[in-house]
């Protein structure tokens, strides 16, 4: 059974996620942002990160950059969102070349989002 994290500041966000991927045979772990989550994926890997972007005390940039260090082969899918699209579309490209595998801009389906888990597990 593939397992995830998930990373987002947005408790019904992680909410949503969560159902989407336990219902798909997933096992997930949650945590509010980048510094909680880094602490949970060194006690507990998963096989892939599903992380936001933009969150309180160490966003997205910074957790991917951490994980994509300590641990080269994790699956990383990073989501975004905001009214700025120019600066949105900014964030995910860094997040691409920082290491993520995929990146959605909010709102997404969750289809989309099992996809690219898929995607990136079989990558």
């Amino acid at each position: 059974m593939p397992s995830i994290l998930v990373v987002d500041d947005e408790d019904q966000i992680r909410q949503l996620i969560r159902t989407t991927f336990e219902e798909a045979g997933y096992r997930v772990a949650e945590a509010s942002n980048g510094k909680d989550a880094l602490a949970q994926y060194r006690l507990a890997p998963t096989d892939v990160v599903i992380t936001d972007i933009l969150m309180p005390d160490q966003d997205g940039l910074e957790c991917i950059t951490t994980l994509r260090r300590e641990s080269p082969n994790v699956k990383i899918i990073a989501i975004t969102g905001g009214s700025d699209m120019i600066g949105v579309l900014g964030f995910l490209d860094v997040a691409k070349m920082l290491g993520a595998h995929r990146t959605l801009q909010k709102p997404f389906e969750m289809k989309a989002l099992l996809d690219a888990a898929e995607s990136a597990l079989q990558a």
